[in-house]
């Protein structure tokens, strides 16, 4: 907190006990911490996952959803694809790494199968 209120309002902690600095004040201050998540030392230590910016985490799933995109359009037109590799996401601050999924998890229907299934749809 000390380091946090220096650097972001150059404002000495201890001034609290030196009577220069209110509990109303530090109180304020705090919850400007909170609302600029990420950038506070003592935030990325309470909570692991602040050590990202709300942007930071927005960036990384565009990031992983333009990956997979580009998986299934490659994947779908493309006759010499079957080594490749399903993308695996950015990793994030404060998340265990998941288990990436299996080719097999991924199977994509033939033409057959398309077929059955919009003419079953058509007769609904």
């Amino acid at each position: 907190m000390e380091a946090d209120f220096l650097e972001f309002f150059g404002v000495d902690l201890l001034d609290v006990w030196r009577g220069r600095l209110s509990l109303r004040r530090v109180h304020v201050l705090i919850q400007s911490l909170i609302k600029k998540a990420g950038r506070s030392t003592f935030l990325a230590e309470v909570d692991v996952t602040a050590a990202w910016s709300i942007t930071d985490h927005l960036i990384a799933r565009v990031s992983d959803a333009a990956e997979v995109s580009n998986y299934l359009f490659i994947k779908a037109n493309s006759e010499d694809s079957a080594d490749l590799q399903v993308p695996e996401p950015v990793e994030r601050p404060g998340q265990d790494k998941q288990e990436k999924p299996k080719e097999s998890d991924h199977a994509f229907a033939d033409g057959a199968e398309l077929s059955s299934f919009f003419t079953h749809m058509s007769n609904l």
